[in-house]
């Protein structure tokens, strides 16, 4: 008898499930990566309509470092648009499972990854709303991700009286 992957009744469902950062692929099989790749390779070299139009828009924009890459692989999950440096994934809603959407989207955030949706039949209205909806999305994400990133300032007290150096820093001059 041949397996196939099913999803359980929500009732028999737990949360989402927890992402392993191990080995290749996240603890996956090494034959299952394979197909999630190929499939996404397949997926960038036709893309649909929505995807397109969205890709275009970022394309002609100047995001300098923060590139978005098609299609990407995380874990097990092939997301639309995905920006490593700022744990950024872009998502277009086709009207595919939600249930599975929902998961996926619990399981990405569990890693510190930002999932964002938009509807591709909005995508495919105005583009160009579309992309500078995600361009305000990237600035709010590095924004978080800088105050995140910045050591606290030394707090003082209430008198006033600035807080003691310790003998092994050197004063700046």
């Amino acid at each position: 008898m041949k397996k196939t992957l099913t999803l359980r009744p929500v009732g028999e469902r737990a949360e989402a499930p927890k992402i392993q950062k191990k080995g290749r692929g996240w603890a996956i099989s090494g034959s299952r990566l394979d197909a999630i790749h190929d499939m996404a390779r397949q997926l960038r070299r036709e893309p649909d309509e929505a995807h397109l139009a969205l890709a275009e828009e970022l394309a002609k924009e100047d995001l300098g470092k923060y590139k978005f890459k098609r299609y990407a692989v995380i874990g097990s999950a092939i997301v639309d648009f995905a920006s490593q440096s700022l744990k950024l994934v872009v998502a277009l809603d086709r009207g595919d499972a939600p249930e599975l959407e929902r998961r996926r989207d619990a399981s990405l955030a569990e890693v510190g990854i930002k999932v964002i949706r938009y509807d591709a039949a909005e995508v495919l209205g105005d583009p160009e709303g579309a992309c500078a909806a995600v361009l305000r999305e990237m600035k709010a994400r590095y924004d978080e991700l800088r105050a995140a990133s910045r050591p606290s300032r030394p707090s003082y007290s209430r008198s006033g009286a600035r807080p003691q150096r310790s003998p092994h820093t050197r004063a700046r001059d």
